[in-house]
Formats: structure tokens, C-alpha cells, sequence
């Protein structure tokens, strides 16, 4: 043992990929290695990948499923590519190989290595290491299911749950590897499994079998990877979704006001809602919809009656919601619609992350129809623009659509849990009673947001609706002159909300020869890229838009100061455009990418090294 501990590899940072078919538990096992990294004080960030059936073709390359984990020091994305791949069959290998670094190390279980897996995965001979000419990698070939087997021989266990714990001897492997310790998961099957002690039992004698047999395999050295440098408080690990649910229930608490989600199930954004429905003691109530336009009706209807109303969905179900988001913004109601972005158009791709719904936000309802837009850019951070988007509803009298994407509804990271003290009260602009002379669409002359009389307040009786309305009566009204002005204080009221967002903000230099702009969920991938370019000394800055409309004052004054802007965004050019329409008078340069999957930093900053030096 002492050889071998002498030989320890440091690194500050290394990724790993799980990959396996959808039955081989490689999410699980992918989040189990991510808790540990985290509680052991390693940054990191995720990346779940796998097909959007609930039973995908088994042992196809089309059925694998795939985890990525990028732990250590200093990290903003789950990584590029895979510093060890763990393939559980031969069909992960033959998808996933490419996105092994040169030199790196791919585990596979060779017992899976079967003439009848070899063809559904499409390997034409016996020889998937010659024939994909992995010879380049450190190649190990692992007896997972027999180890697994033997391991388990004794317990009574048939082989087919015998099976199901071979994810645990890879795990057990990749802990030898990377000097995990084995306590936090073991804490973990014995909270999952506490009324079957004998599945406690077996995955815990399958770990350490792992954890032994890496010890024992020469061509495995162990690795030191070190430790990221965090403020002092309470941290825990959290996705997106996760994040997103607690910001909206935090912005509710702030607003002293009931939260109210009205949605139907769509991937990748079904778990905002399973999250908010465990929060009944916090006074959270969650309605299940028939169906899109349901869910969302009914969240206008509970903010008519003076609910912090939202609700949630992805892509195609943006689309139904449509016309009810017209209803919220005549109306002006506050309302929160989350819209995790996916693959489209249609169903598209529902596990794959893009952001090819940012026109559809900004534009896609009949008639002239104003929204706030806001997007957030980590998991974590779903937290903090949640709540600002429902402080931005609710304060401004409006609907407002948040935009996270599947990466981010999926992926993890450490998140600091706040104080909330540090985060404000939210004033909602309510009527009280009493009020004199109260009139549904009396603005305030300073930001033009209308007072919310809640239903069944003495003397505040009135009536909104879908027509047109009179300037302050809210009778309904067909005056062509009324109409204008109406329109008019619409779009007034969601440009004055810049006064309340900050301002951009410049990473780098404040000028220079190049400006990346970005948004949304792009943020680690882009920042990755700057960081390394800036460290070779190139003249290069960015910035990242968290409020889309509208957008931040300074932007302008930012954007006059560099020589080249060029906009990197997972679609066609949606928000390069959404640019050339606000801020014609510059030139943009855009670079896009629509595959299902993020950025690279490595193709990244191949495009804006082509950019600088280009005359």
C-alpha cells in the first residue's frame, strides 16, 4: 500500500464520466460521487445525460445513459472531457469514448464485453479496444459483474439484484481512485434502504469490493485532487430546479403572501413542481393541471385572488400557454411563467438542453405584449433570480417568464445556503382598504404599475378581464385613442423595471479588443474560456445578461468601449438578434451551437482566438 500512496497523482481538477444503460443506476452513481467530492470540500459541477424514454433500447447506443462530474479546484462547468470514463457495456463505450482526453483512463466491465452486446452496440468484431483504436487510453478491463457476483454469492440474493449493485463496484473503484471516502454513502444506503437491512448490507460489502479491487490492479494510481477554497457558512449540494422551487417559495415568504404553483408535468421541468408540493408547511399549495393551459389559468386565477401565483414548464408547453399570458399582461397581474428551456421544435429533445426559446419569450403571443424576461446562468443561482424574478411580478404588477435550460435544471453544484435577512421584503403594491376612489388601472405616475385589489376587500369591488380597458376605469373599451394609450402604458411599465435591476457588469478589462457576450446558462462554459484566454494575455472581456428585457441601462455604455462584440448562444442567434433590434448602432459577431449539448470551452475559445485574429 505505502508503493502505491507514494505514487499519488495532484491534480486540481478532474472529470468523470459514468456511463451505462438507463437501468445501470449511473445517475445515481454519478450523484453519490458528486455528494462525496462536495462534503469532502471539492468544488463541483454536473452534468446528468440520458435518452428521454422511460425504457430505451437496452444495450443500444441510443440507451445510454451517462453522468459527468468535473470536481477540484476552481470549477464553473462539469468539464469537456473525461479525465476517466467508467463504461458499464459496450454500448457506453462506443458513445462516449470520443469525450475521453488523450491519455486518459476508460474502466469498462468486460464481463458485459458478449458477442450479443458487441452487435447492439455496432461494433463489427470482438475487439471494440482495437477496433475504436483505444490502445491511446489507459484501458481497464474490469470483471464488474463477476466481482460483483462473487461478492454477493452468499447473501440469498437472486443473480438479477445481485446485477443491480455493480454500479456500487465501479463507484468503489473511482473512491480508490480519487481518495474518496466511503462513510457519506454508506450514511446514504443505510437512510434509502433503513427497512431493507440486507440491501444496506449488500451495497456496502459491493463498495468496498470496488474500493479493494482498485487498491489491488496495478494499472490503477491513485490521485490527490484538491480542495476548493470557500467562504465559511452552510453549504449543500442543489440542482436548478431545486433552486428555483426555493427562490419562488422564499420570494412568496418575503411578499407575506400564499404561494401558489398551477402546472402540468413536462421534462425537464416536472421536478419545480414535485419540490414545491413537499412544501405544505410552508403554506405552499400546488394544483396539478389537465393540462398546460390549465395549469396556467389557474395560477392567474390565484393571483387575481391575491396569491403569489407562478408556473412552470418547458418548450412546447410555453407555446400552449401563450395566449393566457396575453390574459396576465392585459390584465396585469403578477405571475411568474419558469420556462426550462429543451431541444425543439415540437417535443424536440426533452432531456437536451438549448435556448431556443428566447424569442418565444420575448415575442410569441398574439398582439402588442410586453413581458419581463429574466434568465438564470448556474444551478445555484436559480435560487436568487427566481426570487427576483417573482420581486420583479410582484412589485411591477406583471407576468414575468424565467428562463433556466435543462443543463442547469439538472446539473449541481455547492450552493452557500443565504441568510435572508439579506434579501429584501418585497412590496407588492396592494390596495388597502379604505382605499377612496379606487380605480383598477389608477397607475403610479412614477413606474406606471397599477394597484391589486384582492377580491372581497370592502368597497375595492372591480372587474378585469381580456378586452381592452379604459384608461384607469377598466371598463371595457374600444376607443381607438384608448387603445394606444393603454398599449403604450404597457410596454412603459416593463421598460421603467430597469430602474430596479443592476448593472451590467465587465469581466476583464472594461475595454478592449473583444467583448464575449453571453446569457442564460452558457455562463461557466463562456467564463472558462475568457479566463484561459485572458491568462495568454489576450485582449478579450465579457459580460453575461441575467435580465433580458429589459436589459440592463449601462449595456450600451459597455459595449461602445470594445473593438469586436460577438454573441455565443446554444441556438441560431436569437438573442444577437434580440441585440440588433435594442442596440442597432454596433456590429455583432455571433457563434452557435444547436446539438442537445453545451458549450465547450475548448471550441469556444477556438472561435474567439479565429476572432482576434482576424484583421
Amino acid at each position: 500500500m505505502t508503493d502505491k500512496i507514494d505514487k499519488v497523482i495532484e491534480l486540481d481538477h478532474v472529470v468523470i464520466r459514468f456511463s451505462g444503460d438507463s437501468g445501470d443506476g449511473m445517475q445515481l452513481t454519478g450523484t453519490l460521487f458528486s455528494d462525496t467530492s462536495a462534503l469532502m470540500g471539492s468544488g463541483i459541477s454536473t452534468f446528468p445525460d440520458y435518452p428521454a424514454e422511460i425504457r430505451a433500447p437496452q444495450g443500444t447506443v441510443g440507451g445510454v445513459s451517462g453522468f459527468q462530474v468535473h470536481f477540484g479546484h476552481d470549477i464553473n462547468t462539469p468539464g469537456d472531457y473525461a479525465d476517466v470514463l467508467v463504461a458499464m457495456n459496450p454500448a457506453a463505450l462506443k458513445a462516449t469514448s470520443k469525450w475521453v482526453k488523450q491519455g486518459g483512463s476508460i474502466i469498462v466491465d468486460r464481463d458485459s464485453f458478449t458477442t450479443k452486446n458487441l452487435i447492439k452496440a455496432g461494433y463489427k468484431t470482438d475487439d471494440p479496444i482495437k477496433e475504436d483504436c483505444l490502445d491511446r487510453f489507459n484501458v481497464i478491463l474490469a470483471p464488474i459483474s463477476s466481482m460483483t457476483q462473487e461478492t454477493l454469492k452468499d447473501t440469498g440474493m437472486d443473480n438479477k439484484t445481485i446485477l443491480r449493485s455493480k454500479n456500487m463496484f465501479a463507484l468503489g473503484m473511482c473512491y480508490y481512485l480519487f481518495n474518496r471516502e466511503l462513510t457519506f454513502t454508506e450514511k446514504f444506503f443505510e437512510s434509502k434502504f433503513k427497512k431493507v437491512p440486507a440491501v444496506i448490507e449488500a451495497n456496502k460489502l459491493v463498495l468496498k469490493a470496488g474500493y479493494n479491487y482498485g487498491y489491488n490492479v496495478q494499472e490503477l494510481t491513485p490521485y490527490k485532487v484538491a480542495a476548493e477554497e470557500i467562504k465559511s457558512g452552510v453549504y449543500r449540494n442543489i440542482n436548478g430546479n431545486t433552486a428555483t422551487a426555493w427562490g419562488l417559495t422564499a420570494a412568496a415568504e418575503k411578499a407575506n403572501l400564499s404561494l401558489f404553483c398551477g402546472s402540468y408535468p413536462i421534462t425537464p421541468a416536472t421536478d419545480i413542481l414535485h419540490e414545491l408540493a413537499k412544501l405544505k408547511n410552508l403554506g405552499v399549495k400546488t394544483f396539478q393541471a389537465e393540462d398546460e393551459i390549465g395549469g396556467i389559468t389557474s395560477a392567474i386565477g390565484a393571483s387575481f385572488a391575491g396569491n403569489f401565483a407562478v408556473t412552470t414548464t418547458s418548450g412546447p408547453g410555453l407555446a400552449l400557454k401563450s395566449e393566457a399570458i396575453g390574459l396576465a399582461v392585459i390584465t396585469e397581474l403578477p405571475l411568474v411563467i419558469v420556462n426550462v428551456q429543451r431541444g425543439g421544435p415540437s417535443t424536440g429533445l426533452p432531456t437536451k438542453t438549448e435556448q431556443s426559446d428566447l424569442m418565444q419569450a420575448l415575442y410569441g403571443r398574439n398582439g402588442e405584449s410586453p413581458v419581463a424576461v429574466v434568465a438564470a446562468s448556474t444551478p445555484s443561482n436559480c435560487f436568487h433570480y427566481a426570487f427576483k424574478a417573482s420581486q420583479i411580478a410582484l412589485e411591477h404588477m406583471t407576468p414575468v417568464v424565467l428562463l433556466t435550460d435543462g443543463f442547469l435544471a439538472n446539473g449541481t453544484q455547492p450552493w452557500r445556503i443565504p441568510n435572508m435577512e439579506d434579501y429584501p421584503d418585497i412590496q407588492a403594491p396592494i390596495a388597502k382598504e379604505g382605499t377612496k376612489d379606487y380605480l383598477p388601472y389608477q397607475r403610479n405616475k412614477d413606474n406606471f404599475v397599477r394597484e391589486w385589489a384582492i377580491p372581497g376587500t370592502p368597497g375595492l369591488e372591480h372587474r378585469i378581464g381580456g378586452l381592452e380597458k379604459m384608461d384607469k376605469t377598466g371598463t371595457v373599451s374600444y376607443v381607438p385613442e384608448n387603445h394606444q394609450v393603454m398599449t403604450d402604458l404597457r410596454e412603459k411599465k416593463i421598460a421603467h423595471i430597469v430602474a430596479d435591476i443592476p448593472d451590467l457588469e465587465v469581466i476583464g478589462e472594461d475595454e478592449g479588443d473583444l467583448l464575449v457576450v453571453g446569457w442564460g446558462g452558457t455562463y461557466g462554459h463562456i467564463l472558462t474560456a475568457v479566463h484561459d484566454l485572458q491568462k495568454e494575455g489576450k485582449s478579450i472581456s465579457m459580460v453575461h445578461f441575467n435580465y433580458i428585457k429589459p436589459l440592463p441601462a449601462n449595456t450600451k455604455d459597455i459595449f461602445k468601449k470594445f473593438k469586436k462584440i460577438v454573441v455565443a448562444e446554444l441556438n441560431n442567434g436569437q438573442f444577437v438578434n434580440y441585440l440588433r433590434l435594442s442596440l442597432p448602432e454596433f456590429t455583432y459577431l455571433q457563434y452557435n451551437k444547436v446539438m442537445g449539448l453545451p458549450f465547450t470551452s475548448i471550441e469556444l475559445m477556438d472561435n474567439f482566438n479565429n476572432i482576434l485574429e482576424e484583421k
